[in-house]
């Protein structure tokens, strides 16, 4: 006779304290009343299994359709000679699906070893029945083999990937599987905080998992995914869940699972994931051209805050423009800094990710109409969509301050504000791009107004309210009848490439 399993035997005992445990409280119950056990309320009852039932039937509408992949990478050798160790917490695969695999106390290489071959395990939607699958593009990114693993258990090589990383998402066909079950894409802008979800996936590789919750939040933005707005969710998300679909209660995808917040490296009550708007732009995109083309303006924007509607004479919501990039779309519809746009293509903007999707999303070469604020008073602008370059990150990507070269003699302390500015020299104003003069911030008081305000030494002051700053004069000009008190306005170049506008209070 085998010996009987000790796990088995702990949790067969546990069950049957629970059940003893239970049951003496029954019969407590009914020996110190005399009275049945109240029945569950059959109309309360019959609602929680319609609801049940609703969460049975969407998870089985949308599970054919989901599928395991695993991503492989070859072994890479390890270009350095003799014995490097990474500084710590750098972990070389962030970003990647085997980000998770490595702890943070840093890493280890010797020269003539190769790094080891990795793997990881995401999950995906089919959204087409010929065979193309829905993902994250960081499920696949940096991979050398790509296996999609159907609900059925059937295994394909996945090829033709083709990838978004701005919002990351990623396509991939596989083919030779016959007519696939594909999920419908549903209107991700008829969410409402509080609907049911369900998310579906791969967590810790437990094939088809299903956990629920609602959607918790909506507009939430990632640092690390510049061109999305995530729709939140408390259902559960874990390691493995990224790239499966979010699914309302008709079984309809509505976002595709993309991260989580959490301290330890599994879910901590709060996802997030790609709204299925979106995901159908890109995958559109991504199926037609192998790319995602965005329409840009060339602007630098930043919110509007109280104090700078205030001092801009606006009223109410609207993206402030920062600065105008010469030669580009913005520059040639005759934007200015300071205008403050309140409305694109006839929708309206209050934060600058609203602007950026709407802009990115019209089609190249079409005319919009941008309804700004300028000076108080309302203009409309007509803007042509052009192709954001190949090369944008590079051109309107703030570059860093430079070091400075010594002032020429001549400073004045503005105590008003708090700094002291001198005049450019020829090799600063080269350095930080300027052309139309303007003064740099020599010291900043670290208890005044002005730093608190966020300005450091090395900005170029270049206009004090309307008033332009060409030199010390003009600075001290414009200063004249300026109290932080009533706030100042300034518009600032922070670094190369970079200029905002600063209210000091």
């Amino acid at each position: 006779m085998s010996k009987p399993s000790f796990r088995g035997y702990r949790v067969t005992a546990a069950l049957a304290l629970v059940a003893a445990v239970g049951l003496g409280v029954a019969i407590e119950r009914s020996g110190a009343t005399g009275n049945a056990p109240k029945e569950v309320n059959p109309v309360t009852l019959r609602h929680a299994e319609q609801l049940s039932a609703a969460f049975h039937d969407a998870a089985a509408v949308a599970l054919p359709s989901v599928v395991t992949i695993r991503s492989k990478a070859k072994a890479q050798p390890v270009a350095n000679n003799g014995r490097n160790r990474m500084p710590q917490g750098e972990n070389p695969f962030k970003g990647t699906p085997f980000e998770d695999f490595f702890g943070k106390e840093g890493f280890e290489f010797h020269g003539g070893q190769n790094m080891p071959p990795r793997q990881g395990t995401g999950s995906g939607v089919i959204i087409d029945s010929a065979g193309l699958v829905l993902t994250n593009n960081h499920v696949v990114e940096g991979a050398d083999e790509v296996v999609v693993i159907l609900a059925d258990g059937r295994e394909f090589k996945g090829d033709d990937i083709k990838t978004d990383p701005e919002t990351d998402l990623a396509i991939i066909r596989i083919r030779g599987a016959g007519n696939l079950p594909a999920a419908k894409l549903g209107d991700s802008d008829q969410l409402q905080i509080g609907d049911w979800v369900i998310a579906i996936g791969s967590p810790f590789e437990l094939d088809q998992t299903v956990s629920a919750g609602i959607i918790s939040g909506q507009g939430r933005e990632l640092s690390s995914i510049r061109r999305a707005k995530f729709l939140q969710t408390d259902a559960a998300i874990n390691p493995g869940n990224s790239g499966g679909p979010l699914v309302n209660l008709k079984g309809e995808i509505v976002g595709i699972n993309t991260a989580i917040a959490t301290n330890s490296g599994s879910f901590n009550g709060i996802g997030f994931a790609v709204p299925s708007n979106l995901a159908k732009w890109v995958t559109g995109h991504l199926i037609a051209k192998g790319s995602v083309q965005r329409a840009y303006l060339g602007v630098g924007i930043s919110p509007l805050t109280g104090d700078l509607a205030e001092k801009l004479n606006t009223e109410g919501e609207g993206v402030l423009i920062n600065q105008v990039h010469p030669g580009t779309p913005a520059a040639e519809a005759g934007f200015k800094p300071g205008d403050v746009v309140i409305s694109f293509a006839g929708t309206k903007v209050s934060n600058p990710r609203d602007l950026q999707e709407l802009v990115e999303r019209v089609p190249i070469e079409s005319k919009q109409s941008v309804e700004v604020m300028r000076a108080g008073k309302p203009v409309t602008l007509t803007v042509t969509a052009k192709a954001l370059p190949a090369d944008a990150e590079q051109t309107f990507t703030p570059g860093a301050t430079p070091d400075r070269a010594s002032a020429e003699p001549g400073t004045f302390k503005a105590d008003e504000l708090g700094v002291t500015v001198s005049n450019l020299t020829d090799e600063q104003a080269s350095a930080m791009k300027v052309s139309a003069g303007g003064v740099m911030i020599t010291e900043v008081d670290p208890s005044s107004p002005a730093y608190e305000a966020g300005l450091r030494r090395g900005m170029v002051i270049l206009t004090v309210g309307q008033a332009e700053v060409k030199d010390l004069d003009s600075f001290k000009t414009a200063m004249e009848g300026q109290s932080v008190k009533d706030k100042v306005l300034l518009y600032v170049q922070v670094r190369p490439g970079q200029n905002a506008f600063v209210v000091v209070k």
